[in-house]
């Protein structure tokens, strides 16, 4: 049986506390609110994130983040991709030497351009190997209602992951591991952006045919700017790829698409801020996201257009209009990304 550490007690986190201890771990979840934790722990419920939801009896939650990494194997860390490096900074003297440490999160630092691996391995000293993500279309809800779904867990080492793999795998919940770090968490990341996008293009009234524009070519600059950070191409055809970037856009229980669907109907960012309720990390994160494409010369015109909505530059009709006013190309693509490697513009 594994130890593991569940930080912090939001929709994820409390999703992927239940799913370990439903695969027969020793779970310990960090929640900063107490009546979070009390709830968890008599009534067996998250009642702010996930109120309808019966947790596992063996699930404990604790204030004490000391108490819930102590002797801990895994350290599964989801928390809003901005706040990671000061939680970190805290929690990193409490991290067990021999801990593989899990990222659930789907951004990149704002100020560094730093991928949440890279945060991690920067802050705590912790080799790359030790260091672990896990992606793919896994809506929380849906999870937590232990419906079927599937996601992947990269790591540098390939025992590490396949230990992980282990400590995750449920009747309900199927991960695959992969060794490309890199290219899962600019899936991750990215996917959020273009969901704003495709929420913008629902609240205004578009149709399909605009949704599926922005989906695709949403997947080709993030396939480009993967290449140029030395991704494989296979990982954007997988589940932390365009799995990834299908849920996320077309689903209503997305906080990312449902954040653009308000400014698209008209609200500023602060009120689709409030009504959303929960991180949108693609609102924090796309301009991060373009300054890193910016300097390894990769064009990203639909995250180019979603940061300056965000940033106030444009309006919701003019950035519409700006994307289709760009010069057609060709569109270019190869017979598999088993072959070929994607290059240039597709």
């Amino acid at each position: 049986m594994n130890r593991v550490a569940v930080l912090s007690a939001g929709s994820w986190g409390t999703t992927m506390a239940m799913v370990m201890a439903d695969a027969g771990n020793d779970v310990t979840l960090h929640a900063r609110r107490p009546e979070i934790a009390d709830a968890i722990n008599t009534v067996h419920r998250n009642p702010v994130y996930l109120p309808d939801i019966a947790l596992p009896a063996s699930l404990h939650a604790t204030t004490d983040p000391g108490e819930a990494l102590d002797n801990a194997d895994h350290v599964v860390v989801s928390i809003p991709a901005q706040t990671l490096r000061t939680n970190l900074t805290a929690w990193a003297p409490r991290i067990p030497a021999t801990a593989v440490v899990v990222s659930l999160m789907k951004g990149i630092e704002t100020h560094s351009g730093l991928r949440m691996s890279e945060v991690i391995t920067e802050v705590t000293g912790i080799p790359a190997e030790r260091v672990a993500v896990i992606s793919g279309p896994n809506l929380a809800r849906e999870i937590a209602a232990r419906q079927p779904a599937a996601s992947v867990i990269a790591c540098t080492d390939e025992t590490a992951a396949k230990t992980l793999q282990d400590a995750c795998l449920t009747p309900y919940f199927r991960p695959y591991t992969a060794a490309d770090v890199t290219g899962c968490e600019l899936g991750g990341a990215v996917k959020n952006v273009i969901a704003l996008a495709v929420g913008l293009a629902t609240g205004m009234g578009l149709g399909d045919n605009a949704k599926a524009l922005l989906i695709t070519r949403g997947l080709a600059e993030t396939a480009r700017l993967g290449e140029r950070l030395g991704a494989d191409p296979l990982t954007f055809s997988g589940l932390s790829g365009v799995g990834d970037l299908h849920t996320t856009c077309a689903s209503p229980l997305s906080r990312n698409r449902t954040f653009g669907e308000h400014l698209g109907r008209g609200m500023t960012v602060a009120q689709a801020t409030s009504a959303t309720r929960q991180t949108a990390e693609g609102v924090k994160s796309c301009r991060a996201i373009l300054d890193l494409a910016r300097r390894n010369d990769v064009e990203m015109p639909i995250t180019e257009v979603v940061a300056a909505v965000i940033d106030g530059q444009i309006t919701v009709q003019d950035a519409a209009s700006q994307l289709m006013s760009r010069t057609p190309k060709p569109e270019r693509y190869r017979n598999s990304f088993a072959v070929h490697r994607p290059s240039g513009r597709w």
